[in-house]
C-alpha cells in the first residue's frame, strides 16, 4: 500500500495539514481511501493569511482571514497530508500560541527583507541616475 493510502487505526495519533494549517490530531474515522476524520488536539502551524492564489498580495478584491482549527474540532484532512506522530501533544491553547507567534515572526522578517530590498534599489536607483 502506498503512502498516500495508509489506513491510520482509530485513536492514533498523526500530524495532518487543513488548508493551509499543520495540527497534531488523533483519527476518529476513515472516511474514505481519500479522507479521514481527525480531531485536532494541537497547532503546528497557523494557517496562512490572505489568498492564497496571490501570494504576499495584500491588494486582492477579498484578502482571506484564516483561523486555526479548534481544539477538538473534526476535520476531515486529505489522507496525502496525513503522517503518524510519536510524540508529546502540547497542550492545545499553548500550541496556538507559538504557531501565532511563529506565523507573526515570519512576517516580521518579511516586512524587514522588503525594507532592506526597498533601502538598497533606491541607492540603486540613485547610482544609476534614474
Amino acid at each position: 500500500m502506498n503512502d498516500n493510502m495508509a489506513v491510520y487505526p482509530i485513536g492514533s495519533l498523526v500530524t495532518a495539514s487543513y488548508k493551509t494549517g499543520q495540527y497534531i490530531g488523533e483519527i476518529v474515522e476513515q472516511s474514505s481511501p481519500m479522507k479521514a476524520a481527525v480531531k485536532i488536539l494541537a497547532v503546528v502551524k497557523h494557517p496562512t493569511q490572505g489568498d492564497l492564489h496571490n501570494p504576499m498580495d495584500p491588494d486582492v478584491p477579498f484578502f482571506h482571514q484564516r483561523r486555526a482549527l479548534a481544539y477538538q474540532e473534526i476535520a476531515l484532512m486529505p489522507v496525502q497530508t496525513i503522517r503518524p506522530y510519536e510524540g508529546f501533544v502540547p497542550e492545545y491553547a499553548e500550541s496556538l500560541s507559538r504557531a501565532l507567534a511563529q506565523e507573526l515572526q515570519q512576517l516580521d522578517r518579511a516586512i524587514r527583507f522588503a525594507q532592506r530590498c526597498r533601502e538598497e534599489l533606491e541607492q540603486l536607483q540613485q547610482e544609476y541616475k534614474l
